[in-house]
C-alpha cells in the first residue's frame, strides 16, 4: 500500500484559476495528481446533505479520498459541561457530513487544558470522547474514524502521549500526527529521520501495527515561539521546520501507508505534490535495494 497525499482546503493557485466550488476543486486536484482532500469545517459544519452528496460523487469520479476537519472550537476538557456537550454535537455534525460525502475520517482538535492539570484534562477529554463514540454508534455512524490531533501550542491538550491515550479508548480511532505542530511544541524537536520513527514506533507499540501504519498526518512548516505554534508557513521558508524529506524517507523506508494532508499557508497543493514526489523517489530506491538483497540471498542459497 502507498501513502496518499493531498491538501487541506483551497490553495492560492486554485483560487487564481477561478476555482469556485469544491467539486471544481476536486477535478482540478485530480489533474494535478492529488490523492486526498480534507474538507474544512473549522468554523462550523455549514454544508448540507445535497452538497455533501455532490462532493462525494465528484471525489469518487476523480479517485480522491476525502477526510473532514471538525470545528476548531471543540473543547473536550472544558470546565463547562455545556461546552463538552456542544463538542459532542460538533463531532456528530462532522461525522454526518463526512458520511454523506463518503469520507471515513474526521480530524478533531482536543482543545485547551483550562484550569486543570494535564492529567485531569486528559481524563475529562477521554470521558467526552467515550460519549462521542457512543453518540456516533447510536446514529449509525460507527464507520466514521475519529482522528484526535497532535496540537501545536504547549497549553493545549494533544501531545503524542495524550493523543495515543485518546485512541486507546476505541480501536476505531486513529491518531492525527501533525508534525508541524509537534515540531512547534517541542521547539524544533523534529530534525532527523529517527525523530519521526520514534513517533510511529510509539503509536504502533500502543495501538498496534495496523493503526500505526495507517496513521493520519498533517504537515506544514510552522513558526513557533516559547508557547509553541504561531503561524503556518510554506515550504519555501527556511527559518522554521520541519524538513519534509526526513518524514518522507521514514515513511518510505518503514513501508507505512498514512494519509498525509498538507496545511501550508496557500501553497498546500504544490507542497503536497512535492512530498508525494519525494516519497515515491525514496520508495523506489528502497524497493531496488530490497530487490538486490533478494538476488544476493538467492545466489548465496544456490551456492
Amino acid at each position: 500500500m502507498n501513502a496518499l497525499f493531498g491538501p487541506a482546503g483551497m490553495s492560492d493557485d486554485a483560487a487564481a484559476n477561478k476555482i469556485k466550488t469544491t467539486e471544481q476543486l476536486l477535478s482540478y486536484l485530480s489533474e494535478k495528481g492529488v490523492d486526498l482532500f480534507e474538507y474544512q469545517c473549522g468554523r462550523g459544519v455549514n454544508v448540507g446533505a445535497e452538497k455533501c452528496a455532490a462532493i462525494g460523487k465528484r471525489a469518487k469520479e476523480e479517485g480522491i479520498t476525502l477526510s473532514l476537519h471538525a470545528p476548531y472550537f471543540i473543547s473536550l476538557a472544558s470546565a463547562e459541561e455545556e461546552k463538552r456537550d456542544n463538542s459532542i454535537r460538533y463531532i456528530l455534525q462532522s461525522a454526518r457530513a463526512a458520511s454523506a460525502m463518503g469520507a471515513e475520517r474526521i480530524v478533531v482538535h482536543p482543545g485547551g487544558i483550562g484550569k486543570y492539570s494535564r492529567e485531569e484534562a486528559t481524563a475529562i477529554a477521554c470521558d467526552t470522547l467515550r460519549r462521542a463514540v457512543a453518540t456516533l454508534d447510536g446514529e449509525g455512524l460507527s464507520h466514521i474514524v475519529m482522528c484526535p490531533e497532535v496540537m501545536g501550542k504547549i497549553n493545549q491538550l494533544g501531545d503524542v502521549d495524550e493523543v495515543i491515550s485518546f485512541c486507546e479508548l476505541d480501536e476505531r480511532m486513529i491518531p492525527c500526527v501533525d508534525f508541524g505542530h509537534l515540531n512547534s511544541r517541542t521547539h524544533g524537536g523534529i530534525k532527523i529521520e529517527d525523530d519521526c520513527r520514534a513517533v510511529f514506533e510509539k503509536i504502533r507499540n500502543k495501538l498496534g501495527e495496523e493503526r500505526g501504519r495507517a496513521v493520519h498526518i498533517h504537515f506544514s512548516k510552522i513558526e513557533y515561539s516559547k508557547g509553541g505554534e504561531v503561524r503556518h508557513l510554506t515550504f519555501e521558508d527556511s527559518s522554521f521546520g520541519p524538513d519534509f524529506t526526513v518524514l518522507m524517507k521514514c515513511i518510505a523506508r518503514d513501508r507505512l501507508h498514512p494519509h498525509i494532508i498538507c496545511e501550508s499557508a496557500g501553497t498546500q497543493t504544490a507542497d503536497a505534490l512535492d512530498m508525494k514526489r519525494c516519497y515515491k523517489k525514496f520508495k523506489s530506491s528502497f524497493e531496488r535495494k530490497d530487490e538486490r538483497k533478494d538476488v544476493q540471498n538467492n545466489e548465496n542459497t544456490d551456492n
